[in-house]
């Protein structure tokens, strides 16, 4: 396992985390995995015993199922606390009460605290806010997650699912009052989604900040099993809930684009989606979940898996984004001071 510095910090994460949206049962968050905590014990087991130190979890996952199934795997299995980063998160629907959502310095405050009793755990390492609240200034916002970080009960703060002018307006906020600012970004990126690189991107090169990809796989599109022409695999994740919002098209070229790569190396298709996304410089991890313990192997082989030069050529060819303007405007005039001027 290969560890990389979450963005400007001094913290190092390692390049796969494992995510638990697959762990518990809780109403619609069933059909992401339904795991109990014997499976989950293993789960995190054998992703620590692999050089995981990296866990990602979230209030709204199964209504707090997953972090109390997450804490509980880090007590059975002993993990040393000192050796492990846990991230969680903020803002979805909790409860139906006026204030049981969002961003105000009620609910995240509140978030917190329930997210510790059920980690069992007496700090967050990563806090996130996990979207946009519309109603709620980013002012009150980011100076409760300043002030949680100031308490102790939270070492860092980054965030999940945002514009870049959003995120850009946020840190503005936070250096004008001289608060902490976020050091992550959790964002959907996949090789059949690279809408990310539009705008997100450049910010997170401009303003070092880490980025943690969800839904590498497409939402287990990009996992191998998937063919043009034929039905969605019964069992498949896709086949319950066709998530996240795909070109299925273009992600069928991305396919056949991977697979004499992964024929190449003698590797899965999973694993070649993952090796192309840890090949970016600005990604500090990836987010896999597992809900079976072959799946999690595989995944965590990625990380071993190096692709050439020819074959990112490749990839990347067969992912590219469309021309959309500002961008081939600003790659257009850049031109003339890419070379520096040379006098005879």
């Amino acid at each position: 396992m290969k560890y990389r510095l979450l963005g400007n910090t001094g913290l190092y994460v390692s390049e796969l985390c494992l995510g638990t949206m697959t762990f518990g049962a809780k109403g619609f968050w069933e059909v992401m995995g339904g795991l109990q905590q014997a499976e989950v014990d293993l789960l995190v087991r054998e992703a620590f015993d692999q050089g995981i130190n990296f866990f990602d979890t979230a209030n709204v996952y199964s209504l707090g199922e997953s972090e109390k199934l997450l804490g509980q795997a880090i007590r059975n299995n002993g993990l040393p606390r000192d050796e492990i980063v846990v991230a969680t998160k903020s803002t979805g629907i909790m409860n139906e009460s006026p204030n049981g959502r969002g961003q105000s310095r009620f609910h995240i405050f509140n978030e917190v605290d329930a997210s510790l009793k059920r980690l069992q755990l007496d700090h967050i390492d990563l806090y996130q806010l996990h979207g946009f609240d519309p109603l709620t200034p980013f002012e009150e916002s980011l100076s409760a997650l300043n002030d949680l970080v100031k308490s102790g009960k939270v070492r860092y703060i980054g965030l999940c699912n945002m514009a870049a002018w959003q995120i850009m307006k946020a840190l503005g906020i936070s250096r004008l009052h001289h608060w902490n600012e976020f050091v992550s970004v959790q964002a959907y990126y996949s090789i059949a989604g690279r809408d990310l690189e539009r705008e997100v991107f450049p910010l997170l090169q401009d303003q070092k900040l880490g980025l943690m990809v969800w839904s590498p796989l497409a939402g287990g599109f990009l996992s191998g099993k998937f063919k043009r022409d034929q039905v969605a695999p019964q069992g498949s994740r896709r086949a319950n809930f066709d998530f996240p919002p795909l070109n299925k098209d273009k992600a069928y070229s991305c396919l056949a684009a991977m697979e004499p790569v992964a024929k190449a190396h003698g590797v899965s298709v999973a694993q070649v989606a993952l090796a192309w996304i840890l090949s970016k410089r600005q990604v500090s991890s990836i987010i896999i979940g597992a809900r079976r313990m072959e799946q999690l192997k595989d995944n965590l082989a990625s990380s071993k898996l190096v692709l050439a030069e020819a074959e990112l050529k490749t990839l990347d060819e067969a992912s590219a984004l469309s021309p959309e303007y500002p961008g081939w405007m600003l790659a257009f005039q850049g031109q003339y001071r890419a070379t520096p001027p040379v006098k005879e």
